[in-house]
C-alpha cells in the first residue's frame, strides 16, 4: 500500500477545497496503469469528504445544507471555539472523514460531474491533512 498526506489551507470561512487534482496525480504516480482502491482519509473531527459536483453553485448548496441542519448557534453543549462549533462536532453524522475510490487501469473511476472535495465547516483550523492509501488489487 502507498499513502501520502497532503496539507491543505481552508481558510477561515467554512468551505469545500477540491482535491481530485491531488488525488488524481498520487494515483498516476503510486498505480502507474493498475486496478485497486483509493482511501481518502481526513483525520479530524471537524471535517470530511465528499464525492460531489463541483461549481454551477454546488459548493454554496452544500455548505447552505449543512448549515439549515447544523446551524451555527448556542444550542450545541460542545461549546468551545467560536459560536455554534459544536455543530462541526455533528458534521460526521452527515460527512464522513473517509471515502473509497475505484481506480481501474491507473485512474480514479469517477463519473463524469464527480470530483472529491474536502468540507471543512470549521472556522478555527484553517490547516487541513488528508491521507490518500492506494492498495493495489
Amino acid at each position: 500500500m502507498e499513502t501520502r498526506e497532503l496539507t491543505i489551507d481552508t481558510g477561515s470561512s467554512p468551505g469545500l477545497v477540491d482535491i481530485t487534482g491531488a488525488a488524481q496525480d498520487f494515483v498516476a504516480e503510486v498505480a502507474a496503469d493498475a486496478d485497486g482502491l483509493l482511501s481518502v482519509f481526513v483525520p479530524h473531527a471537524t471535517a470530511g469528504v465528499v464525492v460531489v459536483e463541483v461549481g454551477a453553485g454546488s459548493e454554496e448548496d452544500l455548505l447552505d445544507a449543512l448549515e439549515r441542519l447544523l446551524p451555527h448557534d448556542d444550542r450545541w453543549r460542545h461549546r468551545h471555539g467560536h459560536r455554534g462549533h459544536g455543530a462541526d462536532h455533528v458534521l460526521p453524522l452527515l460527512v464522513s472523514p473517509s471515502l473509497t475510490v475505484p481506480v481501474v487501469g491507473g485512474r480514479m473511476a469517477l463519473g463524469t460531474w464527480q470530483s472529491i472535495a474536502l468540507v471543512d465547516p470549521n472556522r478555527d483550523n484553517p490547516r487541513r491533512a488528508v491521507r490518500l492509501s492506494f492498495l493495489r488489487a
